[in-house]
């Protein structure tokens, strides 16, 4: 995120708050598929205390820097398609696989990657930049951006068709205002973007019978 640690840490602990909501809702409603979706905004709020410690390490490769890279990048890559094919309706459940697949098979190569080659982290200013060796990274990219906004455009529902939307958005915007640091950026955008699941998950409402 841009700025500074405790922005991070201050965002962080803000939207994973929203999470522990989201995550109480659709417990106390009884939707249990909705959980993985619903712990989204946990998950990602997690995500910036964790850029906040890499800041404190001056960037790096250390401990931080790992944790960081594994979240944004195999971790999610195939936990939000897998979450909206759990809490999809029954009739969009059939596309989704398109986006379920590209989520696997990216999530995959991005686990190699990390694997095989040491990832970096370099504070520039108020951005933190993240640097690791991927082969065929334009097809990761895509593959990338298909599991994650792909999967929310194609859900059925008009408030995961939102957030799709706004991150969707946010990816150009943040590759033309931050291309080096675009890695960063564009996942606090979507830490931010996900705060619309409170919403999401206080319309869908209890199981018969809670």
């Amino acid at each position: 995120m841009c700025w500074s640690a405790t922005a991070d840490l201050v965002a962080g602990v803000g939207i994973a708050a929203v999470g522990v909501a989201c995550v109480t809702t659709v417990t106390r409603a009884g939707r249990s598929r909705d959980l993985p979706l619903a712990a989204l905004p946990l998950l990602l709020g997690a995500h910036q205390i964790v850029e906040s410690l890499v800041w404190r390490a001056d960037g790096g490769t250390g401990p931080a820097t790992v944790a960081w890279a594994v979240i944004a990048l195999p971790l999610l890559a195939l936990w939000v398609p897998v979450a909206v094919l759990c809490a999809a309706p029954r009739r969009a459940r059939a596309r989704l696989l398109l986006p379920l697949g590209a989520g696997i098979v990216t999530s995959t190569g991005l686990a190699y990657s990390l694997s095989d080659h040491h990832v970096t982290a370099d504070i520039r200013g108020h951005t933190v930049g993240y640097a690791v060796d991927l082969s065929h990274s334009g097809l990761l990219v895509a593959g990338y951006l298909l599991a994650t906004v792909g999967s929310l455009l194609l859900s059925g529902d008009r408030r995961l068709v939102l957030f799709g939307m706004l991150a969707g958005v946010g990816a150009p915007v943040c590759w033309a205002l931050w291309r080096l640091e675009f890695v960063s950026t564009w996942c606090a955008l979507a830490a931010l973007c996900s705060l619309v699941l409170l919403g999401w998950t206080r319309g869908r409402g209890p199981l018969p019978g809670h």
